[in-house]
């Protein structure tokens, strides 16, 4: 995860890196956190996937005039107004801000950083071919399991369409398992994000399937719930 901070005092670009860079330790993220005391800077550079953009900036420059240039140049990060002054915030809506964090109130951005990799974690698609020898997008927000089908992989969107698709489990589980998706069986990777309901022995998913846990894959089931929860889940 790519992190930006444009603050024009020092004192607060440290104040909130501490914060992210201790969000992101403790839950075992993997982050890149480059800092800037002007918009300009980081425009020449503007490679961030979260951007934490002070509204009150220099004379000759404002975050929102920041945040406009990024819509047009077609950049797509998120972006979290920084402010001392909330009623600021109103004009926020010309520049589709992800949130508004009031300086005097830090932990906000932890909170932001949860919303953040809630929306993002799986908001990308994956490619796979499939038996006829098409090249498929698979959009992993809309997976619900991968499960072996004869020497084929299937995968079961939440709307019930199936695709039958080239690959191994084991190298589906492997893509797969940084993106919130479990290998519970040997013949089945889940989403966890669509898990209802597990027991020592089976896991509910939110269209009432359920899934066997194999006895092999218990214990990486249990971290790999532990870690989502502890990530992702309210």
């Amino acid at each position: 995860m790519k992190i930006g901070i444009v603050e024009d005092e020092a004192v607060w670009r440290d104040k909130i890196q501490a914060v992210i860079e201790n969000y992101c330790r403790d839950k075992n993220i993997s982050f890149q956190i480059n800092s800037y005391g002007n918009g300009k800077d980081f425009m020449e550079h503007s490679d961030a996937d979260l951007l934490f953009l002070d509204i009150e900036l220099t004379e000759d420059e404002d975050g929102f005039q920041i945040a406009e240039q990024l819509m047009r140049y077609g950049n797509k990060c998120k972006i979290c107004f920084l402010t001392s002054h909330t009623e600021l915030a109103r004009s926020g809506y010309k520049v589709n801000a992800f949130r508004y964090i009031d300086k005097r109130h830090l932990e906000e951005v932890g909170e932001a950083l949860d919303s953040f990799l809630k929306t993002k974690i799986q908001d990308r698609v994956v490619f796979c071919k499939d038996t006829s020898g098409g090249r498929i997008g698979i959009n992993l927000n809309e997976l619900l399991l991968v499960e072996t089908y004869g020497r084929k992989l299937r995968y079961l969107m939440l709307d019930g369409k199936e695709y039958f698709c080239e690959g191994k489990i084991s190298e589906a589980a492997s893509s797969l398992s940084p993106f919130g998706f479990s290998r519970i069986h040997r013949s089945y990777i889940v989403n966890l994000k669509y898990m209802e309901k597990a027991h020592s022995h089976e896991v509910t998913l939110c269209n009432g399937l359920k899934v066997m846990i194999g006895r092999a894959h218990r214990d990486a089931f249990k971290k790999d719930f532990f870690m989502w929860r502890m990530r992702f889940d309210n």
